[in-house]
Protein backbone atom coordinates (compact mmCIF):
# COMPACT_ATOMS: atom_id res chain seq x y z
CA UNK A 1 0.00 0.00 0.00
CA UNK A 2 1.11 3.42 -1.00
CA UNK A 3 2.35 5.59 1.96
CA UNK A 4 0.94 9.13 2.38
CA UNK A 5 3.83 11.01 1.50
CA UNK A 6 2.79 14.75 2.72
CA UNK A 7 5.59 16.68 3.09
CA UNK A 8 6.20 19.09 5.73
CA UNK A 9 6.09 23.01 4.01
CA UNK A 10 9.34 24.31 3.51
CA UNK A 11 10.25 27.67 4.83
CA UNK A 12 10.84 30.30 2.21
CA UNK A 13 14.30 31.46 2.50
CA UNK A 14 13.63 34.60 0.78
CA UNK A 15 11.05 35.88 3.51
CA UNK A 16 13.11 35.93 6.73
CA UNK A 17 15.68 38.16 4.68
CA UNK A 18 12.91 40.34 3.02
CA UNK A 19 11.05 40.93 6.57
CA UNK A 20 14.41 41.79 8.27
CA UNK A 21 14.76 45.16 6.68
CA UNK A 22 11.06 46.22 6.87
CA UNK A 23 11.41 45.68 10.77
CA UNK A 24 14.61 47.39 10.86
CA UNK A 25 12.94 50.19 8.71
CA UNK A 26 10.21 50.43 11.08
CA UNK A 27 11.95 50.35 14.23
CA UNK A 28 14.04 53.24 12.97
CA UNK A 29 11.21 54.90 12.05
CA UNK A 30 10.11 54.80 15.61
CA UNK A 31 13.23 55.80 17.48
CA UNK A 32 13.23 58.46 14.51
CA UNK A 33 9.85 59.74 15.88
CA UNK A 34 10.47 59.36 19.81
CA UNK A 35 13.59 61.69 19.43
CA UNK A 36 12.20 63.93 17.32
CA UNK A 37 9.06 64.25 20.13
CA UNK A 38 11.57 64.18 23.29
CA UNK A 39 13.11 67.07 21.67
CA UNK A 40 9.86 69.57 20.66
CA UNK A 41 9.06 68.66 24.15
CA UNK A 42 11.78 70.10 25.41
CA UNK A 43 11.01 73.09 22.81
CA UNK A 44 7.98 73.73 23.59
CA UNK A 45 8.64 73.34 27.37
CA UNK A 46 10.85 76.14 26.92
CA UNK A 47 8.21 78.33 25.16
CA UNK A 48 5.85 77.56 28.43
CA UNK A 49 8.42 78.84 30.61
CA UNK A 50 8.75 82.25 28.29
CA UNK A 51 4.81 82.28 28.27
CA UNK A 52 4.62 82.28 31.76
CA UNK A 53 7.54 84.77 32.34
CA UNK A 54 5.65 86.93 29.91
CA UNK A 55 1.75 86.58 30.80
CA UNK A 56 1.95 85.46 34.30
CA UNK A 57 1.34 82.40 36.67
CA UNK A 58 -2.67 82.13 35.93
CA UNK A 59 -1.49 81.42 32.14
CA UNK A 60 -3.73 79.14 29.73
CA UNK A 61 -3.44 76.35 27.57
CA UNK A 62 -4.28 79.19 24.30
CA UNK A 63 -2.55 81.87 25.62
CA UNK A 64 0.47 79.13 26.38
CA UNK A 65 -0.30 77.95 22.23
CA UNK A 66 -0.34 82.06 21.17
CA UNK A 67 2.71 82.93 23.25
CA UNK A 68 5.03 80.15 21.17
CA UNK A 69 3.29 80.17 17.95
CA UNK A 70 1.20 77.49 17.49
CA UNK A 71 -2.26 75.72 17.65
CA UNK A 72 -3.65 74.05 21.00
CA UNK A 73 -3.63 71.15 18.76
CA UNK A 74 -0.21 70.73 17.97
CA UNK A 75 0.41 71.21 22.04
CA UNK A 76 -1.57 68.14 22.63
CA UNK A 77 -0.09 66.51 19.78
CA UNK A 78 3.01 66.55 22.08
CA UNK A 79 1.26 66.52 25.98
CA UNK A 80 -1.69 64.26 26.76
CA UNK A 81 -3.01 66.94 28.72
CA UNK A 82 -2.63 70.09 30.35
CA UNK A 83 -1.60 68.38 33.55
CA UNK A 84 1.48 66.67 31.29
CA UNK A 85 2.12 69.99 30.06
CA UNK A 86 2.29 71.69 33.54
CA UNK A 87 4.72 68.13 34.68
CA UNK A 88 6.85 68.51 32.91
CA UNK A 89 7.44 72.19 32.91
CA UNK A 90 7.84 72.28 36.29
CA UNK A 91 9.71 69.77 36.15
CA UNK A 92 12.22 71.57 33.35
CA UNK A 93 12.08 74.48 35.95
CA UNK A 94 13.40 72.52 39.23
CA UNK A 95 16.18 70.15 37.53
CA UNK A 96 17.50 73.41 35.64
CA UNK A 97 17.29 76.28 37.48
CA UNK A 98 15.96 76.03 41.37
CA UNK A 99 17.25 72.40 42.30
CA UNK A 100 21.32 72.89 40.59
CA UNK A 101 21.28 76.50 42.57
CA UNK A 102 20.92 75.21 45.68
CA UNK A 103 23.01 71.94 45.40
CA UNK A 104 26.01 74.26 44.45
CA UNK A 105 25.81 76.19 46.94
CA UNK A 106 25.48 73.42 49.81
CA UNK A 107 28.57 72.18 48.07
CA UNK A 108 30.55 74.92 49.10
CA UNK A 109 33.39 74.91 50.99
CA UNK A 110 32.50 77.81 53.40
CA UNK A 111 32.69 77.96 57.15
CA UNK A 112 29.07 76.96 58.75
CA UNK A 113 27.66 80.41 58.95
CA UNK A 114 28.48 81.31 55.50
CA UNK A 115 27.65 78.39 54.36
CA UNK A 116 24.10 78.78 56.01
CA UNK A 117 23.63 82.06 54.36
CA UNK A 118 24.86 80.73 51.13
CA UNK A 119 22.63 78.23 50.65
CA UNK A 120 19.34 80.80 52.18
CA UNK A 121 20.75 83.35 49.25
CA UNK A 122 20.80 80.86 46.34
CA UNK A 123 16.80 79.98 47.32
CA UNK A 124 15.36 83.67 47.81
CA UNK A 125 17.15 84.85 45.10
CA UNK A 126 16.07 82.26 42.62
CA UNK A 127 12.84 82.54 43.21
CA UNK A 128 13.40 86.90 43.38
CA UNK A 129 14.75 86.58 40.05
CA UNK A 130 11.92 83.85 38.29
CA UNK A 131 8.68 84.38 40.17
CA UNK A 132 6.02 83.92 37.71
CA UNK A 133 7.54 80.70 37.30
CA UNK A 134 7.92 80.11 40.90
CA UNK A 135 4.39 80.90 41.46
CA UNK A 136 3.25 78.91 38.70
CA UNK A 137 4.93 75.77 40.09
CA UNK A 138 3.91 76.18 43.56
CA UNK A 139 0.43 76.58 42.06
CA UNK A 140 0.39 73.47 40.28
CA UNK A 141 1.97 71.58 43.37
CA UNK A 142 -0.84 69.44 44.07
CA UNK A 143 -2.89 66.91 42.41
CA UNK A 144 -1.23 64.68 39.97
CA UNK A 145 1.82 67.20 39.95
CA UNK A 146 2.94 66.94 43.80
CA UNK A 147 5.88 65.06 43.32
CA UNK A 148 7.56 67.32 41.60
CA UNK A 149 7.96 70.11 44.14
CA UNK A 150 7.63 67.38 46.86
CA UNK A 151 11.04 64.96 45.61
CA UNK A 152 12.70 68.23 44.88
CA UNK A 153 12.72 69.11 48.31
CA UNK A 154 12.84 65.89 49.90
CA UNK A 155 16.39 65.50 47.75
CA UNK A 156 17.34 69.10 48.82
CA UNK A 157 17.16 68.39 52.16
CA UNK A 158 18.77 64.72 51.91
CA UNK A 159 21.92 66.47 50.64
CA UNK A 160 21.66 69.32 53.35
CA UNK A 161 21.19 66.61 56.12
CA UNK A 162 24.57 64.67 54.97
CA UNK A 163 26.37 67.42 54.89
CA UNK A 164 25.38 69.03 58.55
CA UNK A 165 25.60 65.66 59.82
CA UNK A 166 29.58 65.10 58.58
CA UNK A 167 30.09 68.66 59.82
CA UNK A 168 28.89 67.56 62.76
CA UNK A 169 30.79 64.20 63.22
CA UNK A 170 33.84 66.17 62.40
CA UNK A 171 34.06 67.53 65.81
CA UNK A 172 32.65 64.96 67.88
CA UNK A 173 29.07 66.02 68.07
CA UNK A 174 25.71 63.80 68.11
CA UNK A 175 24.16 64.15 64.32
CA UNK A 176 21.33 61.89 65.16
CA UNK A 177 19.22 65.14 64.65
CA UNK A 178 20.33 65.72 61.22
CA UNK A 179 17.83 64.74 58.93
CA UNK A 180 15.11 66.33 60.78
CA UNK A 181 16.91 69.43 61.66
CA UNK A 182 17.80 69.84 57.04
CA UNK A 183 13.94 69.02 56.59
CA UNK A 184 13.08 71.97 59.57
CA UNK A 185 15.40 74.23 57.49
CA UNK A 186 14.07 73.67 54.15
CA UNK A 187 10.62 74.05 55.36
CA UNK A 188 10.72 77.29 56.89
CA UNK A 189 12.65 78.62 54.65
CA UNK A 190 10.39 77.30 51.62
CA UNK A 191 7.58 78.23 53.53
CA UNK A 192 9.10 81.97 53.93
CA UNK A 193 10.18 82.80 50.60
CA UNK A 194 6.35 81.29 49.56
CA UNK A 195 5.02 84.62 51.92
CA UNK A 196 7.47 86.90 50.69
CA UNK A 197 7.36 86.48 46.89
CA UNK A 198 3.68 86.97 47.47
CA UNK A 199 3.58 90.07 48.54
CA UNK A 200 7.07 91.67 48.54
CA UNK A 201 6.74 93.26 51.90
CA UNK A 202 10.64 93.91 52.83
CA UNK A 203 13.64 93.27 50.45
CA UNK A 204 15.16 90.20 49.50
CA UNK A 205 18.73 91.12 51.55
CA UNK A 206 15.97 91.90 54.60
CA UNK A 207 14.55 88.36 54.31
CA UNK A 208 18.02 86.46 53.77
CA UNK A 209 19.26 88.31 57.03
CA UNK A 210 15.79 87.39 59.17
CA UNK A 211 16.22 84.00 57.69
CA UNK A 212 20.10 83.70 58.08
CA UNK A 213 19.45 84.86 61.72
CA UNK A 214 16.94 82.08 62.74
CA UNK A 215 18.50 79.19 61.01
CA UNK A 216 21.77 80.25 62.38
CA UNK A 217 20.49 80.70 65.77
CA UNK A 218 19.12 77.11 65.69
CA UNK A 219 22.21 75.29 64.08
CA UNK A 220 24.15 77.41 66.96
CA UNK A 221 22.09 76.39 69.36
CA UNK A 222 22.41 72.90 68.11
CA UNK A 223 26.49 72.99 68.02
CA UNK A 224 26.20 74.18 72.06
CA UNK A 225 24.54 71.43 73.18
CA UNK A 226 26.98 68.86 71.36
CA UNK A 227 23.83 68.18 68.94
CA UNK A 228 22.59 65.80 71.94
CA UNK A 229 18.96 66.77 73.29
CA UNK A 230 19.89 65.12 76.91
CA UNK A 231 22.61 67.62 76.92
CA UNK A 232 20.10 70.39 75.93
CA UNK A 233 16.80 69.90 78.20
CA UNK A 234 19.49 69.69 80.61
CA UNK A 235 20.72 73.57 80.50
CA UNK A 236 18.82 76.65 81.18
CA UNK A 237 17.20 78.22 78.40
CA UNK A 238 16.95 82.26 79.68
CA UNK A 239 15.53 84.28 76.60
CA UNK A 240 18.90 86.45 77.36
CA UNK A 241 21.80 85.56 78.92
CA UNK A 242 21.70 88.37 82.04
CA UNK A 243 25.74 87.75 82.77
Amino acid sequence: MARNATSAPKDDPTSAADEAPKVEKSDGRKRRWREHKIARREELVDGTLAAIRLRGRDIGMDEIASEIGISKTVLYRYFTDKNDLTNATMSRYVETTLAPRIYSAISEELDEYNLTRAVIAAYVETVATDPEVYLYVMANSAGPNRDVVADSERMIAELLATVLGERLRSREMDSGGSVPWAFAIVGAVQLATHWWISNKSMSAEDLIDYLCMMTWGGIHGVAMSDGSPAKFKSQPHPLIDED
